[in-house]
């Protein structure tokens, strides 16, 4: 991959932060928007009940505020700015509540309208926080992005891996989903730290410290012509457990480790 090769010998690479900015004020959601979409399926009374301050908002707990997420309907808290060259950082524990599955995601270069995406989200590229499966990435709508990977032994499911052949993915490319190389996550009730590093067309998930998926190449495919996707608005996903997030803060990057893509 020349884009690797790149990455890796250019003395650019070693990580440079400035203007930190707490997404997550510690106060209120005043940098954010909120979109209500489909209900959990199976919780459809749910969903007719539920308004945006019911199912995003800030409470007291561990000595400090935190943002609860209801996970009661299908839902985005989304950045209203867009952000592109950035290390992201997120820590966040699951509740007791559960509709369906704990599910969650932080979905990055998200563009376009509510709803493009299961009705509810915008386009995007997903860093999944569901239980179980932590660090993952799916391709919402159009995206596309090619990864290293080797097949399970099922031979169908595709995992992370910086030793496997550089992939396509998306819709009609492999399809949406690849797994994590490893389990990094803490048990359920712990707090769990995701790092999300976005350069150019490379997108790293680094999950309590371990690089679980590097993404490269992301895109959007538009009209068979694959367009760079390099920035975006910022989704956090209600999507049928409750869910806890004490920290979401942004700084922009002059690149990535180069440990991380090596």
């Amino acid at each position: 991959m020349k884009t690797l090769l790149l990455f890796s010998t250019l003395s650019f690479l070693s990580i440079t932060a400035f203007s930190q900015k707490q997404l997550f004020n510690g106060k209120n959601l005043k940098n954010w928007e909120i979109f209500l979409g489909s209900p959990v399926t199976g919780f459809e009374d749910l969903a007719k009940k539920a308004t945006p301050s019911s199912t995003y908002q800030v409470i007291e707990m561990d000595g400090g505020k935190v943002i609860r997420i209801s996970g009661d309907i299908n839902a985005s808290l989304t950045t209203k700015a867009e952000y592109g060259n950035y290390h992201l950082r997120l820590e966040f524990k699951w509740g007791e509540k559960v509709y369906g599955r704990r599910n969650s995601g932080l979905l990055y270069h998200s563009y376009g309208p509510f709803g493009a995406a299961f009705g509810t989200w915008m386009a995007n590229i997903e860093h999944q926080l569901m239980h179980d499966n932590l660090g993952d990435t799916y391709l919402m709508a159009n995206t596309w992005c090619e990864t290293k990977v080797k097949k399970g032994d099922d031979g169908k499911t595709f995992f992370y891996n910086p030793e496997g052949q550089a992939t396509a993915f998306s819709e009609t490319d492999n399809g949406r989903s690849i797994k994590k190389m490893k389990d990094a996550e803490e048990p359920l009730g712990e707090w769990n730290t995701v790092d999300l590093y976005c350069f150019g067309q490379t997108a790293i998930h680094v999950v309590n410290g371990q690089v679980v998926m590097v993404n490269t190449n992301c895109s959007k495919l538009e009209n068979g012509q694959k367009i760079p996707l390099t920035k975006g608005k910022i989704q956090l996903q209600s999507e049928g457990g409750e869910f806890f997030i004490r920290k979401v803060e942004i700084e922009k990057i002059k690149g990535v480790p180069a440990s991380f893509i090596q």
